[in-house]
């Protein structure tokens, strides 16, 4: 093969500078596309819809909303690439990673608190800096996307330790709390200058804006993690505990919770537990979440949002119905791995995750490529259904 000359090399190298000159330009003009959406007449929304089923266009996997393919990238580049984990106990001793090919130093679910505690002394001990990947781990590439999306998880489940820097084009806040004050009716969210209220009386239902308006989502379910429209500000501590601490901003999360299961083809069946099931127009609304896999990272922020701003206990039965309705009923299967790789690692109650992985690995279609838990965890399993089979069988 022969080198690129010279002026190719100068021709690529202008490309891509004028690339990166022009793509928070491009980023800027995408979200106002979003926004203008939602204005146009109803039977201009029908004329375009009936074009992208007839020449098969799927939403384009640009940085504003990605596919699920290029998920694991976009929460890669959201989260420092190291946590300290001197100060949270993650991993496991270092005779588990040699022995267990599947043992993933980023999740602590099979740990209890002396495995956190030795971890953490080995930890500080030995540096972040000597951390190496073990050789057998890379032969799984869906171990490695695994991994990579736990980095993201174990960040979130321990309250964000990193310093995440705050994007470069946000627009500093007008107060200090917007977040709250938009919960609380006070504020309109921006660009779309929509009160809370009015968000759950005239966008419910409305699928067309709810699929194809990006700027939204950071404001109905704000975590402490930047979002893709750079007027959203990211969450604060100060706000969660007041949000907490307030009865009106809980409930108007409640309604816009609702109103987002609504668009998935979901209901809330008991507000207490937070069981949800099938919706009666659900065929419809799968069929949307199937084709437009951007949803798969909304759905991940509603789970973090949950289990930050008071609603914990509802993650893990919304969790537990997709895991029914992709790996049990076989539906929604250009979703099944943000199910398996975050969906289940966004549950902060560590039993709940548990169970969890055990409905996942028992309801696999194939158990010997399940990357989800170590190896030594799936072998406990295997022999205890078979001490069942032979107990039932007796």
């Amino acid at each position: 093969r022969t080198a690129p000359c010279r002026p190719c090399k100068m021709l690529f190298r202008m490309i891509r500078f004028i690339y990166r000159r022009l793509h928070p330009v491009l980023e800027w003009f995408w979200l106002r596309l979003g926004v203008l959406w939602r204005f146009l007449p109803q039977k201009w929304r029908t004329l375009v819809r009936c074009v992208r089923v007839a020449i098969g266009w799927q939403q384009p996997a640009g940085r504003s909303e990605p596919q699920a393919s290029d998920e694991v990238q976009k929460e890669k580049a959201s989260v420092p690439m190291e946590v300290d984990k001197s100060e949270e106990g993650e991993g496991q001793p270092e005779a588990a990673e040699t022995e267990d090919e599947l043992y993933c130093e980023y999740d602590s679910t099979w740990e209890d608190e002396e495995d956190q505690e030795s971890t953490a002394r080995r930890t500080r001990a030995r540096g972040s800096s000597q951390r190496t990947r073990r050789p057998a781990a890379s032969r799984y590439n869906k171990f490695s996307r695994f991994e990579t999306a736990t980095k993201d998880m174990q960040n979130y489940r321990h309250g964000y330790p990193c310093q995440i820097r705050p994007q470069r084009w946000s627009k500093p806040a007008s107060n200090d709390k917007p977040n709250l004050n938009f919960y609380l009716g006070q504020t309109p969210s921006i660009p779309d200058g929509v009160y809370i209220h009015d968000f759950h009386k005239n966008w419910f239902g409305d699928y067309d804006t709810l699929e194809y308006v990006h700027t939204y989502i950071q404001w109905l379910f704000p975590l402490q993690e930047p979002g893709v429209n750079y007027e959203a500000s990211i969450l604060t501590k100060e706000e969660i505990q007041d949000f907490l601490k307030s009865n009106t901003a809980k409930k108007n999360l409640l309604m816009s919770y609702k109103l987002m299961l609504d668009f998935y083809g979901i209901e809330l069946y008991n507000e207490e537990t937070g069981e949800v099931r099938r919706a009666s127009n659900w065929r419809e609304r799968f069929d949307n979440l199937n084709s437009n896999t951007h949803n798969s990272l909304r759905i991940t922020r509603i789970l973090k949002c949950q289990g930050t701003l008071g609603f914990p206990h509802y993650q893990a039965p919304l969790v537990h119905f997709f895991l029914q309705e992709t790996l049990v009923h076989g539906e929604l299967p250009n979703i099944k791995d943000s199910v398996l790789n975050y969906y289940i690692f966004a549950v902060l109650n560590k039993t709940e995750r548990r169970d969890l992985i055990k409905f996942a690995y028992l309801n696999y279609d194939l158990p010997d490529e399940f990357v989800w838990c170590p190896k030594k965890i799936q072998m406990m399993w295997s022999r205890s259904d078979i001490a069942e089979a032979m107990e039932w069988n007796n």
